[in-house]
Protein backbone atom coordinates (compact mmCIF):
# COMPACT_ATOMS: atom_id res chain seq x y z
CA UNK A 1 0.00 0.00 0.00
CA UNK A 2 1.76 3.48 -0.93
CA UNK A 3 2.10 5.96 1.84
CA UNK A 4 -1.16 8.38 2.10
CA UNK A 5 -0.27 11.97 0.45
CA UNK A 6 -2.14 15.05 -0.15
CA UNK A 7 -2.09 16.90 -3.34
CA UNK A 8 0.57 19.18 -4.22
CA UNK A 9 -0.10 22.78 -3.10
CA UNK A 10 -2.67 21.81 -0.40
CA UNK A 11 -2.36 21.41 3.26
CA UNK A 12 -3.89 19.64 6.25
CA UNK A 13 -4.29 22.01 9.70
CA UNK A 14 -3.71 20.75 12.92
CA UNK A 15 -5.25 22.27 15.82
CA UNK A 16 -2.82 25.26 16.80
CA UNK A 17 -3.37 26.26 13.23
CA UNK A 18 -6.52 26.00 12.92
CA UNK A 19 -6.99 28.42 15.91
CA UNK A 20 -5.06 30.72 15.13
CA UNK A 21 -6.05 31.02 11.68
CA UNK A 22 -9.89 31.08 13.71
CA UNK A 23 -8.39 34.54 15.09
CA UNK A 24 -7.78 36.00 11.53
CA UNK A 25 -10.44 35.33 10.20
CA UNK A 26 -12.67 36.35 12.95
CA UNK A 27 -10.46 39.86 13.46
CA UNK A 28 -11.12 40.31 9.65
CA UNK A 29 -14.93 39.44 10.01
CA UNK A 30 -15.52 41.78 13.27
CA UNK A 31 -14.02 44.54 11.06
CA UNK A 32 -16.21 43.99 7.99
CA UNK A 33 -19.13 43.78 10.19
CA UNK A 34 -17.94 47.14 11.80
CA UNK A 35 -17.85 48.88 8.15
CA UNK A 36 -21.46 47.73 8.24
CA UNK A 37 -20.81 44.32 5.52
CA UNK A 38 -23.21 41.51 5.14
CA UNK A 39 -22.00 37.71 4.76
CA UNK A 40 -22.68 35.66 1.70
CA UNK A 41 -21.42 32.62 0.26
CA UNK A 42 -21.44 30.61 -3.21
CA UNK A 43 -20.95 27.18 -4.47
CA UNK A 44 -16.90 25.94 -4.13
CA UNK A 45 -17.63 25.25 -7.90
CA UNK A 46 -19.61 27.38 -10.82
CA UNK A 47 -20.48 26.72 -14.29
CA UNK A 48 -17.09 27.08 -16.57
CA UNK A 49 -18.63 29.94 -18.29
CA UNK A 50 -19.20 31.85 -15.82
CA UNK A 51 -15.44 32.00 -14.86
CA UNK A 52 -13.58 32.06 -18.50
CA UNK A 53 -12.73 34.85 -20.08
CA UNK A 54 -13.17 36.91 -16.82
CA UNK A 55 -9.35 36.96 -15.78
CA UNK A 56 -7.42 37.70 -18.47
CA UNK A 57 -5.20 35.78 -20.47
CA UNK A 58 -3.36 34.52 -17.79
CA UNK A 59 -5.77 33.68 -15.16
CA UNK A 60 -7.80 31.75 -17.35
CA UNK A 61 -4.70 29.33 -17.82
CA UNK A 62 -5.52 28.60 -13.59
CA UNK A 63 -8.67 27.83 -13.47
CA UNK A 64 -9.41 23.97 -12.38
CA UNK A 65 -11.83 22.63 -14.77
CA UNK A 66 -14.05 19.65 -13.39
CA UNK A 67 -14.57 16.63 -15.71
CA UNK A 68 -18.43 15.48 -16.24
CA UNK A 69 -19.85 12.46 -14.36
CA UNK A 70 -20.46 9.26 -16.42
CA UNK A 71 -16.81 9.89 -18.64
CA UNK A 72 -16.18 5.75 -17.80
CA UNK A 73 -19.07 5.08 -19.75
CA UNK A 74 -18.27 2.77 -22.11
CA UNK A 75 -21.28 3.66 -24.80
CA UNK A 76 -19.33 7.27 -24.79
CA UNK A 77 -15.86 6.25 -24.98
CA UNK A 78 -15.50 7.10 -28.89
CA UNK A 79 -17.01 10.50 -28.24
CA UNK A 80 -14.90 11.31 -24.67
CA UNK A 81 -11.59 10.72 -26.86
CA UNK A 82 -13.11 12.92 -29.32
CA UNK A 83 -13.99 15.86 -27.05
CA UNK A 84 -10.69 15.04 -24.91
CA UNK A 85 -8.58 16.19 -28.46
CA UNK A 86 -10.65 19.44 -28.78
CA UNK A 87 -9.43 20.27 -25.16
CA UNK A 88 -5.96 19.27 -26.14
CA UNK A 89 -6.44 22.01 -29.19
CA UNK A 90 -7.29 24.56 -27.11
CA UNK A 91 -11.13 24.31 -27.05
CA UNK A 92 -13.93 24.38 -24.33
CA UNK A 93 -16.35 21.40 -24.63
CA UNK A 94 -19.10 20.77 -22.50
CA UNK A 95 -18.81 17.11 -23.49
CA UNK A 96 -15.88 16.82 -20.93
CA UNK A 97 -16.13 19.83 -18.87
CA UNK A 98 -19.25 22.27 -17.79
CA UNK A 99 -18.18 23.41 -14.44
CA UNK A 100 -14.74 24.58 -12.62
CA UNK A 101 -13.56 25.41 -9.02
CA UNK A 102 -13.87 29.01 -8.47
CA UNK A 103 -10.98 31.37 -9.42
CA UNK A 104 -11.96 34.13 -6.71
CA UNK A 105 -14.78 35.15 -4.92
CA UNK A 106 -15.46 38.82 -7.01
CA UNK A 107 -16.22 36.61 -10.27
CA UNK A 108 -19.44 34.13 -8.37
CA UNK A 109 -20.38 37.71 -6.21
CA UNK A 110 -20.98 39.48 -9.77
CA UNK A 111 -22.69 36.44 -10.83
CA UNK A 112 -25.11 36.24 -7.03
CA UNK A 113 -25.66 39.96 -7.53
CA UNK A 114 -27.00 39.42 -11.36
CA UNK A 115 -29.51 36.66 -10.16
CA UNK A 116 -30.38 38.55 -7.35
CA UNK A 117 -30.45 42.46 -7.87
CA UNK A 118 -34.41 42.40 -8.01
CA UNK A 119 -33.91 41.60 -4.09
CA UNK A 120 -30.82 43.42 -3.17
CA UNK A 121 -30.89 46.87 -0.91
CA UNK A 122 -28.00 49.04 -3.19
CA UNK A 123 -25.69 50.09 -2.16
CA UNK A 124 -25.27 46.07 -1.13
CA UNK A 125 -22.24 46.02 0.81
CA UNK A 126 -20.96 42.13 1.08
CA UNK A 127 -18.28 40.26 2.60
CA UNK A 128 -17.11 36.47 1.75
CA UNK A 129 -14.78 34.38 3.57
CA UNK A 130 -13.96 31.15 1.36
CA UNK A 131 -11.79 28.92 -0.25
CA UNK A 132 -11.04 29.37 -3.93
CA UNK A 133 -8.17 27.00 -5.97
CA UNK A 134 -5.80 27.77 -8.96
CA UNK A 135 -3.77 25.53 -10.65
CA UNK A 136 -0.79 27.63 -9.53
CA UNK A 137 3.15 26.63 -9.26
CA UNK A 138 3.19 25.84 -5.22
CA UNK A 139 5.56 28.04 -3.62
CA UNK A 140 5.94 29.93 -0.14
CA UNK A 141 3.26 31.56 0.01
CA UNK A 142 1.41 30.37 -3.15
CA UNK A 143 -1.02 27.47 -2.87
CA UNK A 144 -3.08 25.60 -5.10
CA UNK A 145 -6.06 25.80 -2.27
CA UNK A 146 -6.17 28.68 -0.02
CA UNK A 147 -8.69 31.38 1.62
CA UNK A 148 -10.01 34.15 0.70
CA UNK A 149 -11.64 36.85 2.27
CA UNK A 150 -13.66 39.80 0.39
CA UNK A 151 -15.46 42.63 1.22
CA UNK A 152 -17.44 44.52 -1.62
CA UNK A 153 -19.90 47.36 -2.31
CA UNK A 154 -21.81 47.32 -5.33
CA UNK A 155 -24.46 50.06 -6.42
CA UNK A 156 -21.94 53.11 -5.48
CA UNK A 157 -19.57 55.16 -7.72
CA UNK A 158 -18.91 57.31 -4.86
CA UNK A 159 -14.91 57.32 -3.94
CA UNK A 160 -15.71 57.43 -0.81
CA UNK A 161 -15.92 53.94 -0.86
CA UNK A 162 -12.37 53.34 -1.80
CA UNK A 163 -11.50 55.35 1.39
CA UNK A 164 -13.64 53.29 3.20
CA UNK A 165 -11.42 50.20 2.04
CA UNK A 166 -7.78 52.27 2.95
CA UNK A 167 -9.23 52.16 6.51
CA UNK A 168 -10.88 49.29 6.62
CA UNK A 169 -7.37 47.68 5.65
CA UNK A 170 -5.52 50.06 8.27
CA UNK A 171 -8.18 48.65 11.31
CA UNK A 172 -7.84 44.71 10.01
CA UNK A 173 -3.54 45.27 10.46
CA UNK A 174 -4.00 47.05 13.49
CA UNK A 175 -5.81 44.64 14.95
CA UNK A 176 -3.72 41.91 14.05
CA UNK A 177 -0.84 43.60 15.31
CA UNK A 178 1.11 43.65 11.84
CA UNK A 179 2.57 47.38 11.76
CA UNK A 180 4.74 48.03 8.40
CA UNK A 181 2.59 47.50 5.65
CA UNK A 182 2.19 49.08 3.05
CA UNK A 183 -0.72 49.65 1.08
CA UNK A 184 -0.61 50.55 -2.78
CA UNK A 185 -2.89 52.18 -4.70
CA UNK A 186 -3.00 52.85 -8.49
CA UNK A 187 -6.10 53.80 -11.13
CA UNK A 188 -6.08 51.77 -14.15
CA UNK A 189 -7.54 54.43 -15.92
CA UNK A 190 -3.93 55.81 -15.68
CA UNK A 191 -3.12 52.49 -17.54
CA UNK A 192 -5.56 53.05 -20.08
CA UNK A 193 -4.25 56.35 -20.52
CA UNK A 194 -0.91 54.87 -20.90
CA UNK A 195 -2.12 52.59 -23.32
CA UNK A 196 -3.58 55.76 -25.10
CA UNK A 197 -0.10 57.01 -25.07
CA UNK A 198 1.18 53.97 -26.49
CA UNK A 199 -0.89 53.36 -29.72
CA UNK A 200 -4.30 52.65 -28.51
CA UNK A 201 -6.75 51.07 -25.95
CA UNK A 202 -5.82 47.88 -27.53
CA UNK A 203 -2.53 48.01 -25.56
CA UNK A 204 -3.78 48.05 -22.50
CA UNK A 205 -3.75 44.12 -22.30
CA UNK A 206 -0.26 43.69 -23.43
CA UNK A 207 0.70 46.55 -21.26
CA UNK A 208 -1.17 45.43 -17.92
CA UNK A 209 -0.12 41.98 -17.89
CA UNK A 210 3.87 42.85 -19.10
CA UNK A 211 3.70 45.35 -15.97
CA UNK A 212 2.24 43.17 -13.71
CA UNK A 213 5.00 40.85 -13.82
CA UNK A 214 7.82 43.68 -12.80
CA UNK A 215 8.78 42.68 -8.82
CA UNK A 216 8.91 38.99 -10.46
CA UNK A 217 11.26 39.22 -13.57
CA UNK A 218 12.28 42.87 -13.74
CA UNK A 219 12.21 45.91 -15.73
CA UNK A 220 14.53 44.05 -18.66
CA UNK A 221 12.55 41.29 -18.98
CA UNK A 222 8.94 43.16 -19.26
CA UNK A 223 11.12 45.85 -21.99
CA UNK A 224 12.10 42.31 -23.65
CA UNK A 225 7.98 41.20 -23.18
CA UNK A 226 6.43 44.36 -24.58
CA UNK A 227 8.55 44.09 -27.46
CA UNK A 228 7.24 40.78 -28.48
CA UNK A 229 3.88 41.46 -28.10
CA UNK A 230 4.42 44.32 -30.59
CA UNK A 231 5.18 47.82 -28.70
CA UNK A 232 7.47 49.61 -31.04
CA UNK A 233 11.48 51.03 -29.20
CA UNK A 234 9.87 54.67 -28.46
CA UNK A 235 6.39 53.05 -27.12
CA UNK A 236 8.47 50.86 -24.85
CA UNK A 237 10.58 53.81 -23.86
CA UNK A 238 7.55 55.98 -22.78
CA UNK A 239 6.61 53.03 -20.47
CA UNK A 240 10.09 52.67 -18.85
CA UNK A 241 9.83 56.60 -18.42
CA UNK A 242 6.25 55.68 -16.41
CA UNK A 243 7.85 52.67 -14.45
CA UNK A 244 10.96 55.22 -13.31
CA UNK A 245 8.33 57.36 -11.76
CA UNK A 246 9.26 57.48 -8.06
CA UNK A 247 9.60 59.78 -4.89
CA UNK A 248 6.84 61.17 -2.69
CA UNK A 249 3.10 61.08 -3.63
CA UNK A 250 2.92 64.37 -4.20
CA UNK A 251 6.10 64.24 -6.33
CA UNK A 252 4.77 61.16 -8.38
CA UNK A 253 1.46 63.01 -9.43
CA UNK A 254 3.32 65.35 -10.68
CA UNK A 255 5.55 63.66 -13.01
CA UNK A 256 2.48 61.53 -14.27
CA UNK A 257 0.33 64.55 -14.73
CA UNK A 258 3.23 65.78 -17.20
CA UNK A 259 3.19 62.04 -18.82
CA UNK A 260 -0.50 61.55 -19.58
CA UNK A 261 -1.05 65.42 -19.36
CA UNK A 262 -3.18 65.61 -22.94
CA UNK A 263 -5.49 62.05 -22.25
CA UNK A 264 -8.96 62.37 -20.75
CA UNK A 265 -8.35 59.16 -18.62
CA UNK A 266 -5.44 60.44 -17.27
CA UNK A 267 -6.69 63.31 -15.81
CA UNK A 268 -9.79 60.66 -14.36
CA UNK A 269 -7.51 58.82 -13.29
CA UNK A 270 -4.62 61.76 -11.26
CA UNK A 271 -8.49 63.30 -9.58
CA UNK A 272 -9.33 59.53 -8.25
CA UNK A 273 -6.07 59.30 -6.64
CA UNK A 274 -6.05 63.16 -5.35
CA UNK A 275 -9.39 62.45 -3.87
CA UNK A 276 -8.63 59.58 -1.62
CA UNK A 277 -4.99 61.04 -0.49
CA UNK A 278 -6.47 64.42 0.63
CA UNK A 279 -9.26 62.68 2.70
CA UNK A 280 -6.75 60.00 4.28
CA UNK A 281 -4.23 62.53 4.46
CA UNK A 282 -6.36 64.78 6.43
CA UNK A 283 -7.85 61.75 8.48
CA UNK A 284 -4.58 60.74 9.45
CA UNK A 285 -3.40 64.18 10.37
CA UNK A 286 -5.83 64.42 13.65
CA UNK A 287 -5.72 60.12 14.20
CA UNK A 288 -3.06 59.84 17.17
CA UNK A 289 -2.34 55.76 15.55
CA UNK A 290 -0.99 57.71 12.79
CA UNK A 291 0.71 59.82 14.52
CA UNK A 292 2.36 57.21 16.44
CA UNK A 293 3.36 56.05 13.03
CA UNK A 294 1.14 52.19 13.41
CA UNK A 295 -0.97 52.75 10.82
CA UNK A 296 -0.32 51.00 6.93
CA UNK A 297 1.58 53.46 4.73
CA UNK A 298 -0.92 54.44 1.69
CA UNK A 299 1.69 54.49 -1.31
CA UNK A 300 0.96 55.80 -5.00
CA UNK A 301 2.14 52.93 -6.82
CA UNK A 302 2.31 53.52 -10.69
CA UNK A 303 3.99 50.01 -11.35
CA UNK A 304 0.68 48.73 -10.01
CA UNK A 305 -1.24 47.03 -12.72
CA UNK A 306 -3.31 44.07 -11.20
CA UNK A 307 -3.67 42.16 -14.59
CA UNK A 308 -7.37 41.54 -14.04
CA UNK A 309 -9.46 42.33 -17.02
CA UNK A 310 -12.22 43.38 -14.92
CA UNK A 311 -10.56 46.59 -13.24
CA UNK A 312 -11.50 49.63 -13.97
CA UNK A 313 -10.95 52.49 -11.41
CA UNK A 314 -8.87 52.22 -8.44
CA UNK A 315 -6.83 49.39 -8.01
CA UNK A 316 -5.15 48.28 -4.48
CA UNK A 317 -2.70 45.98 -3.31
CA UNK A 318 -1.27 45.26 0.52
CA UNK A 319 2.02 44.10 1.27
CA UNK A 320 4.14 42.64 4.01
CA UNK A 321 6.29 44.64 6.19
CA UNK A 322 8.99 44.52 4.56
CA UNK A 323 11.29 42.54 6.70
CA UNK A 324 9.26 39.54 5.59
CA UNK A 325 9.40 38.03 2.39
CA UNK A 326 5.83 37.49 0.96
CA UNK A 327 4.76 40.35 -1.15
CA UNK A 328 1.37 40.81 -1.83
CA UNK A 329 -1.43 39.84 1.48
CA UNK A 330 -4.27 41.23 0.04
CA UNK A 331 -5.43 43.57 -2.86
CA UNK A 332 -8.63 44.34 -5.34
CA UNK A 333 -9.94 47.48 -7.10
CA UNK A 334 -12.94 48.96 -8.80
CA UNK A 335 -14.91 47.23 -11.52
CA UNK A 336 -17.93 49.71 -12.58
CA UNK A 337 -19.83 46.99 -15.17
CA UNK A 338 -18.92 43.38 -13.83
CA UNK A 339 -22.56 41.98 -13.47
CA UNK A 340 -22.81 43.51 -17.01
CA UNK A 341 -20.92 40.14 -18.16
CA UNK A 342 -23.87 38.34 -16.80
CA UNK A 343 -26.54 40.72 -18.55
CA UNK A 344 -27.51 42.61 -16.20
CA UNK A 345 -25.29 46.26 -16.61
CA UNK A 346 -24.38 49.80 -14.63
CA UNK A 347 -23.58 48.09 -11.43
CA UNK A 348 -20.69 49.42 -10.36
CA UNK A 349 -18.76 47.74 -8.11
CA UNK A 350 -15.53 48.19 -5.76
CA UNK A 351 -13.92 45.82 -3.38
CA UNK A 352 -10.96 44.28 -1.72
CA UNK A 353 -9.39 41.00 -0.78
CA UNK A 354 -7.27 39.44 2.12
CA UNK A 355 -4.76 36.66 1.65
CA UNK A 356 -5.30 35.00 5.03
CA UNK A 357 -2.67 31.91 4.09
CA UNK A 358 0.09 34.94 3.62
CA UNK A 359 -1.13 36.83 6.73
CA UNK A 360 -0.85 33.91 8.43
CA UNK A 361 2.87 33.47 7.27
CA UNK A 362 3.52 36.55 8.10
CA UNK A 363 1.90 36.95 11.63
CA UNK A 364 4.01 33.43 12.40
CA UNK A 365 7.23 34.82 11.00
CA UNK A 366 6.59 37.85 13.39
CA UNK A 367 5.29 35.80 16.34
CA UNK A 368 2.31 38.14 16.64
CA UNK A 369 -0.29 35.72 17.43
CA UNK A 370 -1.87 36.18 21.18
CA UNK A 371 -0.76 33.46 23.78
CA UNK A 372 -4.34 33.28 24.07
CA UNK A 373 -4.61 32.03 20.72
CA UNK A 374 -3.72 28.73 21.45
CA UNK A 375 -5.74 28.05 24.66
CA UNK A 376 -8.08 24.86 24.34
CA UNK A 377 -9.17 22.89 27.59
CA UNK A 378 -8.23 24.71 30.46
CA UNK A 379 -9.02 21.88 33.80
CA UNK A 380 -8.71 18.00 32.66
CA UNK A 381 -10.46 16.04 35.66
CA UNK A 382 -8.75 12.76 36.65
CA UNK A 383 -10.94 9.99 36.28
CA UNK A 384 -10.13 8.05 39.23
CA UNK A 385 -13.29 5.57 39.30
CA UNK A 386 -16.67 5.14 38.68
CA UNK A 387 -18.75 6.89 41.13
CA UNK A 388 -16.11 9.41 41.17
CA UNK A 389 -16.43 10.27 37.65
CA UNK A 390 -20.45 11.14 37.85
CA UNK A 391 -18.65 13.50 40.33
CA UNK A 392 -16.31 15.19 38.70
CA UNK A 393 -18.75 15.37 35.18
CA UNK A 394 -21.42 17.04 37.63
CA UNK A 395 -18.60 19.84 37.94
CA UNK A 396 -17.48 19.60 34.68
CA UNK A 397 -21.04 20.54 33.01
CA UNK A 398 -20.95 23.54 35.72
CA UNK A 399 -17.73 24.60 34.47
CA UNK A 400 -18.98 24.34 30.91
CA UNK A 401 -22.15 26.18 31.56
CA UNK A 402 -19.95 28.84 32.99
CA UNK A 403 -17.63 29.04 29.56
CA UNK A 404 -14.79 27.37 30.96
CA UNK A 405 -13.42 24.42 28.78
CA UNK A 406 -12.83 21.61 30.66
CA UNK A 407 -13.05 17.53 29.95
CA UNK A 408 -13.03 14.20 31.66
CA UNK A 409 -9.93 11.87 31.34
CA UNK A 410 -11.44 8.90 29.12
CA UNK A 411 -10.53 6.15 31.72
CA UNK A 412 -9.46 5.16 34.69
CA UNK A 413 -5.36 4.58 34.84
CA UNK A 414 -2.62 5.41 36.21
CA UNK A 415 -1.77 9.37 37.49
CA UNK A 416 1.11 9.19 35.17
CA UNK A 417 -0.89 8.71 32.14
CA UNK A 418 -3.06 11.35 32.72
CA UNK A 419 -0.58 13.95 34.03
CA UNK A 420 1.13 12.99 30.60
CA UNK A 421 -1.80 13.86 28.79
CA UNK A 422 -2.24 17.57 30.50
CA UNK A 423 1.43 18.62 29.57
CA UNK A 424 0.98 16.94 26.16
CA UNK A 425 -2.66 19.06 25.67
CA UNK A 426 -0.86 22.10 27.64
CA UNK A 427 -4.13 21.85 30.05
CA UNK A 428 -2.60 24.50 33.05
CA UNK A 429 -5.17 22.81 36.05
CA UNK A 430 -5.77 19.29 37.06
CA UNK A 431 -9.01 18.41 39.53
CA UNK A 432 -8.82 15.12 41.38
CA UNK A 433 -12.04 13.80 43.06
CA UNK A 434 -10.98 10.34 44.93
CA UNK A 435 -12.65 8.68 47.57
CA UNK A 436 -11.65 10.64 50.41
CA UNK A 437 -12.32 13.98 48.34
CA UNK A 438 -16.01 12.18 48.11
CA UNK A 439 -16.74 12.13 51.76
CA UNK A 440 -15.14 15.54 52.51
CA UNK A 441 -17.26 17.24 49.44
CA UNK A 442 -14.30 18.74 48.05
CA UNK A 443 -11.85 18.18 45.37
CA UNK A 444 -7.97 19.28 44.80
CA UNK A 445 -7.04 21.44 42.19
CA UNK A 446 -3.54 21.72 40.93
CA UNK A 447 -1.54 24.65 38.64
CA UNK A 448 -0.02 22.89 36.45
CA UNK A 449 2.28 25.73 35.79
CA UNK A 450 3.18 27.28 39.24
CA UNK A 451 2.59 23.87 41.23
CA UNK A 452 0.38 24.94 43.53
CA UNK A 453 -2.30 22.71 44.92
CA UNK A 454 -5.18 23.30 47.00
CA UNK A 455 -8.58 21.87 48.39
CA UNK A 456 -11.78 23.16 47.37
CA UNK A 457 -15.55 22.88 48.53
CA UNK A 458 -17.69 20.99 45.67
CA UNK A 459 -19.41 24.28 46.02
CA UNK A 460 -17.10 26.75 45.86
CA UNK A 461 -15.94 25.52 42.14
CA UNK A 462 -18.36 28.45 40.39
CA UNK A 463 -16.11 30.95 42.10
CA UNK A 464 -12.68 29.67 40.98
CA UNK A 465 -10.65 31.65 37.93
CA UNK A 466 -8.70 29.45 35.28
CA UNK A 467 -6.68 32.06 34.24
Amino acid sequence: MSKPSIPQGTRDFGPDVVRKRAFIFNTIRSVFELYGFLPIETPAMENLETLMGKYGEEGDKLIFKILNNGLDNPAKEQQVREDFEKILQGKNNKGITERALKYDLTIPFARYVAMNHGQLTFPFKRYQVQPVWRADRPQKGRYREFYQCDADVVGSNSLLNEVEFVNLYTDVFSKLGIQGCELRINSRKILSALAEVCGGADKLTDITIAIDKLDKIGLEKVKEELSERGLTGEQVLVIEKYLDINGSNESKLAAIKELLLDTEDGKKGVNELEFILNIINDQRSKDENSKAGTTTSLIIDFTLARGLNYYTGIIFEAKAPGTVKIGSIGGGGRYDDLTGLFGVPNIPGVGISFGVDRIYDVMEELQLFPSKVEQGTRVLFFNTGLEESKKAYELLSSLRRSGIAAELFHEPTKFDKQFKYAEKKQIPFIIIIGSKELEEKAFIIKDLRSGEQRSIPFADISSLSFN
